[in-house]
């Protein structure tokens, strides 16, 4: 047997790959499943300013993917050039920032052609159709073709070149839910342009989404769209948003925090209408919400930033999904003082989805249908039908503890009109309040709406008179590396104004010389590591204002009315008013609505008396 010395190794040698290895590696990084290939020919589609994109695929796109749209075409004599590498019509390659298409690369036709059997049939007027066609890297002939107008790419056994990448792919039921993923995700970017998505396995076409395309102008158009994409609730619990800065715009809706998810899995972020999952700006929409939701809870969203293309790059991923502004700072303080405002300006609305599930979980057990010959008759003829069959007072019957109401004053409908969360009518249980308005009735948590409202106060009356700073008698001295001492000296500034003053104490290591006093007695070099991971994470900190907040939240709780203690007229009446005042308040400290509104016709639908 040879023996082999280990020490002595073969001398590489540097070789020119050939292009149909360029290409499968190429595709390794553009597609990595068939969402990928279908989002690359869609936003083709779009960049040829397609008004109608229809998509169709088979067994989650493993096996079919054709994608149809009425674009502008590509010329027969451009079709060959267009299945070459680099190959685009989108930029000239003098500026990769000025860039305005979704595509810019030329690689993701190649790269289809390389990993599948790739068949493009386009048409530009009044010139005839043409088709050319490539199988695992190897181009066949351009040869003329019938179409209308527009193109058609059919891509068929995705992977059949590269047959190791299809162990990686996943079932079919998961890999269509990541193209219709996908296809909504452009659907909201392109509120104009009809999408049609068909799933044509097992030999017949069933639509699995369509989107029509909107009219009126941009706010109006994307509201309908996201009513389509992320259904009627979000449309109805959404407030626009709509806040500029520094060269960045914000547009786009955001749900109230009392409609919210179990999981970030609404949130749609982008960028100059490029879908985005952005690490900074999901930490931002984050940021903005963490002062009415609870950690376990996630807002829904849909967000978009525009700029000019030369603040932002978007050369820095593959698949182009993420992206790198000039001034990342910038665009979250947009992000979460724009969202703030907006939130602030809902005032006391809360999720009308609150009132759906008290209403659900009320619902009686029908054994049998219920038919009522009888109309429903004004607001005066119920009243004075009421008060004549009002029943005796019967001992023992009103007697309970846990109940009281109010009469009834004289100008009761006019104030019923007037105020949005109505006139107070009765306490039940010491804890909630009912109220009457003009449709329906009010039950009002007091404890969780009182707690809101003092909560606002202490942090309205901490940005006024600022956070009180207790200096420490022995500075706390903590260890650092150096760039980890140079990242919370540039912080210095804003962690100074939240009560937290630091200062540079020689070779690897911070002074602490104040802290905030409301925070007590806190383990500074803990603090100080928890705020260097949010900025090092998302590149801002609200480690010390959540603290704060925080402390706020359960002084504002202790403060509040408690469970339990009976209310006078007036003074429920003081509560409402005060609700109707305060921004966010349809929502405690934790996320959770403080009142639940129920619409008479809803009422009487319980009863089935519609």
């Amino acid at each position: 047997m040879t023996h082999v010395d280990p020490q002595i190794k073969p001398q590489p040698v540097i070789r020119q790959l050939d292009e149909a290895a360029i290409n499968r590696i190429a595709a390794g990084e553009v597609l990595e499943r068939p969402a990928s290939a279908v989002k690359e020919l869609v936003e083709n589609a779009v960049d040829a300013g397609a008004t109608r994109i229809e998509v169709v695929i088979a067994d989650g796109g493993k096996t079919l993917i054709r994608v149809t749209d009425d674009g502008c075409g590509i010329a027969a004599k451009d079709l060959a050039l267009a299945l070459s590498r680099h190959a685009t019509s989108k930029i000239d390659g003098s500026d990769l920032l000025n860039i305005h298409s979704f595509g810019f690369r030329g690689e993701a036709l190649p790269s289809l052609g390389a990993v599948g059997r790739l068949t493009i049939t386009s048409r530009v007027l009044p010139e005839t159709a043409a088709r050319i066609a490539v199988a695992g890297g190897v181009t066949d002939p351009v040869t003329p073709a019938a179409l209308n107008n527009g193109t058609v790419v059919e891509l068929r056994d995705m992977f059949y070149a590269t047959p190791a990448r299809l162990k990686f792919l996943r079932t079919d039921r998961a890999e269509s839910q990541a193209v219709g993923d996908v296809i909504k995700r452009l659907a909201m970017a392109e509120p104009f342009v009809t999408f049609i998505l068909r799933d044509a396995s097992n030999g017949d076409q069933r639509t699995t989404f369509r989107a029509d395309a909107e009219s009126g102008d941009m706010f109006d158009a994307l509201h309908g769209r996201l009513r389509t994409v992320l259904g009627r609730e979000f449309a109805e619990n959404a407030i626009p948003i709509d806040a500029e800065r520094d060269g960045f715009h914000l547009t786009g809706y955001a749900a109230l925090p009392t409609y919210s998810r179990g999981a970030a899995i609404a949130q749609f972020l982008f960028v100059n209408g490029r879908p985005v999952r952005d690490k900074m700006l999901l930490g931002a929409l984050r940021a903005a919400y963490m002062d009415v939701l609870s950690r376990d809870r996630h807002p829904v969203a849909a967000l978009f930033v525009d700029c000019d293309p030369t603040l932002v790059d978007v050369n820095v991923h593959p698949a182009k999904s993420e992206v790198r502004f000039r001034e990342p700072g910038a665009v979250r303080g947009l992000i979460v003082s724009g969202l703030r405002h907006a939130l602030a300006g809902a005032g006391h609305r809360a999720s009308t989805t609150v009132a759906g599930a008290t209403l659900g979980a009320m619902q009686p057990e029908q054994t049998q249908p219920r038919v009522y010959q009888m109309d429903r008759p004004s607001f005066s003829a119920r009243s004075m039908t009421f008060q004549a069959q009002a029943p005796q007072t019967i001992p023992g019957f009103a007697e309970g503890p846990s109940a009281r109401f109010e009469p009834m004053p004289a100008d009761d409908t006019q104030v019923q009109r007037d105020l949005p969360l109505g006139a107070a009518r009765a306490q039940v249980h010491e804890n909630y309040i009912i109220a009457q308005t003009e449709t329906g009735l009010v039950i009002v948590d007091q404890h969780a709406a009182h707690e809101r409202l003092v909560y606002e106060k202490l942090k309205a009356q901490m940005a006024d008179n600022g956070v009180a700073a207790q200096a420490l008698l022995i500075p706390e001295i903590v260890e650092l590396s150096d760039n980890e001492v140079a990242t919370l000296l540039g912080f210095a500034e804003d962690l100074q104004k939240m009560g937290l003053t630091i200062e540079a104490f020689g070779g690897n290591a911070i002074a602490v010389r104040e802290t905030p006093a409301i925070l007590g007695e806190i383990n500074a070099g803990k603090l100080l590591r928890d705020i260097l991971d949010e900025l090092t994470d998302q590149g801002d900190s609200t480690q010390l204002k959540s603290r704060i907040d925080a402390i706020l939240s359960r002084v504002s709780c202790h403060g509040s009315i408690r469970s339990g203690r009976r209310m006078q007229a007036d003074e429920m009446n003081a509560l409402l008013r005060e609700m109707e005042a305060t921004p966010m308040s349809g929502q405690c400290n934790h996320g959770r609505p403080t009142y639940v509104e129920l619409k008479l016709s809803d009422i009487e639908r319980l009863f089935g008396r519609t």
